[in-house]
């Protein structure tokens, strides 16, 4: 150019138009998405739905229906006979809670100092944030439905199976839970599995989730060396697991997962953080997904028991400040968890 300057490719530009750091700032976003997905356990193992607008979702919970032999000559739709089925109906109302949001601000100045890429490191931190306050929520939920009465009136529940008695006990949370050995774990995953059949829940989707004390327990027996003859591994008596690896794939075919996500305090007058929550799913002895989790040691269940309601999915948004001379990150969603089918939950308790 006649004057000396150049008209440079801006690698950050869509279609050389535009925000040039556009196409940088969508790598950000793109971090925290995959992060979300990596970090969150709890997400494939339940129902969702995804609402347009509106405040709530109404999930139907219908009964079940009876058989009778019949009399030649009755009138089957005659109503003083038992051949009509009435079949009960009930719903469950799931609302949309508030907001939840991580974000940070990247000071320019900071940005182009640092000598590696720390919005990467952003990005992850802000994914972990989103997925481990779904995950927390969405375990107090679980618990929440294996405490719960039945929806349809006369039907089936989960129930809290005390693990070291391997029965389903009175629904005592309080106090210090008891240590439990790895062959205590393997007797109730089977209990549990036992409930959940007389329960007529269906055997594909079955899942177990527990802290990574109990989770190696049922590999190492729980006496601190592995414990072959009690630990879920030992493929001599069917076992499904890897010592090498420390992974136990299933009990009593159930599927088992290790989380860190599974309350253990007493959160019953927290109304703060998930208290916030516009679903009571304690029914009054909590606040909102928050209760008392103190003898919680992990979760059996089906992917029926619990539903999530998304009006909002994950999304990201950047933007430039001048006056601060930085730029704002925000990831967000607005979903709502509750109880669906308590039949299909049950808490392991100590």
């Amino acid at each position: 150019m006649a004057n000396g300057d150049t008209s440079p490719s801006r690698v950050g530009q869509i279609n050389s138009a535009g925000d040039v750091d556009a196409l940088f700032l969508k790598k950000f976003s793109g971090e925290i998405l995959q992060t979300f997905e990596e970090a969150n356990i709890f997400k494939p193992l339940h129902t969702v739905r995804t609402i347009e607008n509106g405040k709530s979702a109404q999930f139907p919970v219908t009964g079940i229906a009876s058989a009778d032999y019949h009399t030649p000559g009755e009138n089957i739709a005659d109503s003083g006979n038992s051949y009509l089925s009435d079949i009960k109906k009930a719903e469950q109302i799931i609302t949309i809670d508030k907001m939840l949001l991580a974000s940070t601000f990247l000071s320019n100045i900071d940005d182009v100092k640092n000598h590696y890429d720390i919005r990467s490191v952003y990005a992850n931190e802000l994914g972990k944030a989103l997925a481990v306050r779904f995950d927390t929520a969405l375990a107090k939920v679980f618990i929440a439905a294996a405490r719960s009465s039945a929806v349809i009136t006369g039907g089936k529940t989960g129930g809290q199976l005390d693990v070291a008695n391997n029965d389903f006990s009175a629904g005592d949370v309080a106090g210090t839970p008891a240590a439990v050995t790895g062959a205590e774990l393997i007797t109730a995953l089977f209990t549990a599995a036992q409930k959940l059949d007389e329960n007529d829940i269906p055997s594909d989707g079955r899942f177990a989730f527990l802290r990574p004390s109990e989770y190696y327990k049922l590999i190492t027996g729980g006496s601190g060396a592995v414990a072959i003859n009690t630990s879920a591994a030992n493929k001599d008596v069917g076992g499904s697991g890897s010592l090498a690896s420390g992974s136990i794939a299933q009990v009593a075919g159930i599927n088992i997962f290790k989380s860190t996500h599974i309350p253990s305090t007493d959160l019953s007058a927290v109304s703060t953080g998930d208290g916030s929550s516009a679903n009571d799913v304690f029914g009054g002895s909590g606040v909102g997904y928050n209760g008392d989790f103190r003898n919680s040691l992990g979760i059996v269940g089906h992917s029926a028991a619990v539903g999530t309601v998304k009006l909002l999915d994950l999304a990201t948004e950047s933007e430039y400040q001048i006056e601060r001379q930085g730029t704002l990150f925000v990831a967000k969603y607005a979903m709502g968890h509750g109880i669906l089918r308590p039949e299909c939950a049950i808490e392991l308790v100590s």
